[in-house]
């Protein structure tokens, strides 16, 4: 096929290949977010099954009203740890991964080893989680006991539990980071790092020079992936771990909700907990998409000045 020659000869062919995915997009994505701009501006009762609509009262109440400092410590928590999952996780994606890239005997059964947490859910992720840090019977007390002779509650303090959420949700996408951060290594041209190292450049000054920028394409993308993670995929390990808590010091001003409730999860509490309050969730919803999304548009418009793409030629 010569350069520039269309692919389809039709507008209608590609049109037609493209419904499938447009049609899931429309019923899982764009519909349900369009609901919830909508449901934000109602009074709506799940338990009661009343409706009423109020405008803008709902946001009103988030940023003015009596829940207000329960909320703003909600989004400074959610902000604090999708940055610590984010910032931790792929830290410890990439060295693993270069550890996963060294010619090895057994390599691909140290990458299968290293890339399986993925492919478990969250619920399940924070069940094992659970277990292992249990104070009476898990396995990580049971070794702290033997060794340091102190049996930490985890999820009854409000620091060591949040630690522990995020520790669990790093370990859940550790997988997904190694498995393109692996790809991304093997596909830089070992012949830089080769001349790098004539030229009297140690490990870490190549590391520095040579591998990062170069693995920064791959990095810009799963800062994009993660940070999404962080803010949605993470209500199945607090539900299983922590329920939200628990409430932090009130010295600090993180008595207001637990320390471990995060936006997504608050919006659960408040649409299908006690209250049923649909509107007030809904509400919710569209500040932490609008949240996101402010994230992502910085994200592209600073953190792409430091992307650099090829440097293989």
């Amino acid at each position: 096929m010569r350069e520039g020659t269309p692919v389809f000869r039709s507008r209608t062919t590609a049109w037609l290949l493209l419904v499938p995915t447009l049609v899931i997009l429309v019923i899982f994505l764009y519909y349900p977010a369009a609901q919830s701009f909508v449901l934000s501006m109602y009074r709506s009762n799940l338990i009661l099954g009343t409706r009423k609509f109020i405008g803008l009262d709902n946001f009103r109440e988030l940023f003015t009203g009596l829940l207000a400092p329960m909320y703003r410590q909600v989004v400074l928590q959610s902000i604090v740890f999708s940055a610590a999952v984010v910032i931790l996780g792929l830290a410890i994606s990439m060295a693993f991964a270069m550890l996963a890239n060294q010619k090895v005997t057994g390599a691909r059964f140290y990458r299968l080893l290293l890339i399986w947490p993925f492919a478990l859910s969250p619920a399940i992720a924070g069940t094992i989680f659970s277990f292992l840090f249990n104070p009476q019977v898990g396995a990580v007390n049971h070794f702290l006991r033997m060794t340091l002779g102190i049996a930490p509650r985890w999820l009854d303090n409000p620091i060591l539990a949040f630690s522990l959420v995020v520790g669990a949700a790093i370990w859940k996408e550790l997988g997904y980071n190694i498995v393109f951060y692996l790809a991304a290594l093997q596909n830089i041209p070992g012949e830089l790092n080769e001349a790098a190292a004539i030229d009297g450049a140690n490990a870490w000054q190549r590391f520095r020079s040579v591998t990062l920028p170069l693995l920064s394409p791959m990095t810009f993308f799963l800062v994009f992936t993660n940070v999404a993670y962080a803010f949605f995929e993470v209500f199945g390990l607090i539900d299983i771990l922590t329920k939200g808590g628990p409430v932090g010091p009130s010295a600090l001003h993180l008595d207001n909700a637990g320390l471990t409730t995060t936006m997504i999860y608050r919006m659960y509490q408040d649409g299908f907990g006690g209250t049923g309050s649909l509107g007030f969730a809904g509400a919710q919803g569209v500040v932490l998409l609008f949240l996101v999304a402010g994230i992502t548009v910085l994200q592209f418009r600073y953190g792409g000045r430091n992307v650099h793409y090829g440097g293989g030629s």
